[in-house]
């Protein structure tokens, strides 16, 4: 079974005991890609760097909404050299992470909206997949993207929005990211819409080392988990776990442009 985990934080130090056991452990078990995404412009070195080192990581550098207060405009050009510099450089697959967090209130939503917009541009101007953090607030990204119009889309990270919604991004190029959210049987309505969506519109993901899956509760979450969390999904939705796994890896390598 070959897997793709299309969104991990292996850079934290959450990590740092035992990184390159985990990666060891994540190969056997199938993984054969994982994303890393930047968050803030003080881990992007260090991302790079971890990418860089092992031969599965890929990298995607964004400014993430849940930490606006550490973020400044000098910061968005930064973003733009790191991605000019990168241009087309086999190990950098997309902006991100980055998008909108209606859920925690004291973020000031107009500053959202105007950083997401500015990645929304960079993604435009270098050709890149847009790997996106959407939470309570889908109809205002919904109707960004509609104006923006990426070429490449790219994958709303952590989906859990309704079927319609889906649709629309699905309209928008855009693919859905599944992981340990799902597997939780109290997860009833996005059970029901995961079970619903085209198989086409499908990538894996873990966020390690959070969100972890109902199957390793209060752990650590690691891509070692993604071959549980495959298997799960694909019970939900009545096909085997190596029919989602080929269906998902085969997703990500179109979005990402891989072989």
């Amino acid at each position: 079974m070959r897997l793709i985990d299309t969104h991990t934080h292996l850079d934290f130090p959450e990590f740092d005991a035992d990184r390159d056991a985990v990666l060891a452990r994540s190969r056997a078990l199938g993984v054969s890609r994982m994303v890393v995404l930047g968050v803030y412009q003080t881990n992007w070195q260090r991302l790079w760097q971890l990418v860089e080192e092992h031969q599965e990581l890929h990298a995607a550098f964004g400014l993430h909404p849940v930490y606006l207060d550490e973020h400044s405009p000098e910061h968005l050009d930064e973003l733009r050299d790191w991605l000019g510099r990168l241009a087309g450089h086999r190990k950098l697959c997309a902006v991100g992470e980055f998008g909108l967090d209606y859920y925690l209130e004291h973020l000031d939503r107009q500053r959202q909206q105007t950083l997401f917009e500015a990645q929304l541009e960079l993604a435009v101007e270098f050709e890149l997949p847009a790997l996106l953090h959407v939470r309570r607030a889908h109809a205002a990204t919904i109707a960004t993207l509609k104006r923006f119009r990426l070429a490449r889309g790219g994958i709303i990270h952590a989906f859990a929005g309704s079927l319609e919604e889906a649709r629309e991004y699905i309209k928008l190029g855009f693919r859905l990211g599944l992981g340990g959210a799902a597997t939780w049987p109290q997860a009833n309505r996005l059970r029901k819409v995961v079970a619903q969506l085209p198989l086409d519109a499908i990538v894996l993901e873990t966020d390690a080392p959070d969100m972890a899956p109902a199957m390793h509760p209060n752990q650590r979450n690691s891509p070692e988990h993604l071959q549980d969390i495959c298997s799960e999904l694909a019970t939900l939705r009545g096909v085997t776990a190596e029919e989602l796994a080929a269906a998902s890896s085969r997703n990500a390598d179109e979005l990402f442009g891989w072989n």
